[in-house]
């Protein structure tokens, strides 16, 4: 199984493409409080309709509660921190990608508790700061599905 996990997400759009990516890979999408937005906003509603109950979308209080409900066997960290390359990560069938809040990232304290070939990165052009979100999420999790030979979940 595919878990994308959002820690502390921001912005209704982002999670509605990301609901959207669940929703047509068979991933899971967690997500861990405090949350930017309420599930019930207008917004979010509006423009996920067609896909919220096509999508496996849970809530977790803290990573710690998601780790000890879920319990995946790898949990990789996304960001623009990371020193391996995620095409270079090897994926089992059951990971949690980890992603962090669009205006601020996964905190140092986190990412200093894995190992650092757990925390993967996008290649991107020097002097770049990120990617949008729902773009970085729906790249990985096609490089996991792809990995696992697009089994369906």
């Amino acid at each position: 199984m595919i878990h994308v996990v959002l820690y502390e997400p921001e912005i209704p759009p982002n999670t509605v493409n990301i609901i959207r990516l669940c929703a047509n890979t068979g991933a899971q999408l967690h997500l861990i409080h405090p949350l930017g937005f309420k599930l019930d906003d207008a917004r979010l509603l509006r423009a996920g309709l067609d896909y919220h109950e096509w999508a496996d979308v849970y809530e977790h209080n803290s990573l710690n509660s998601f780790i000890g409900t879920i319990k995946p066997e790898k949990l990789y960290a996304i960001s623009t921190r990371g020193k391996t390359l995620y095409a270079e990560a090897d994926y089992p069938d059951d990971v949690a990608l980890l992603f962090g809040p669009e205006t601020r990232g996964l905190p140092s304290a986190l990412l200093d508790e894995l190992p650092d070939g757990d925390i993967l990165r996008l290649p991107m052009l020097p002097d770049s700061r990120s990617l949008n979100l729902s773009n970085a999420a729906a790249i990985i999790v096609y490089e996991v599905w792809k990995q696992n030979n697009f089994q369906a979940y």
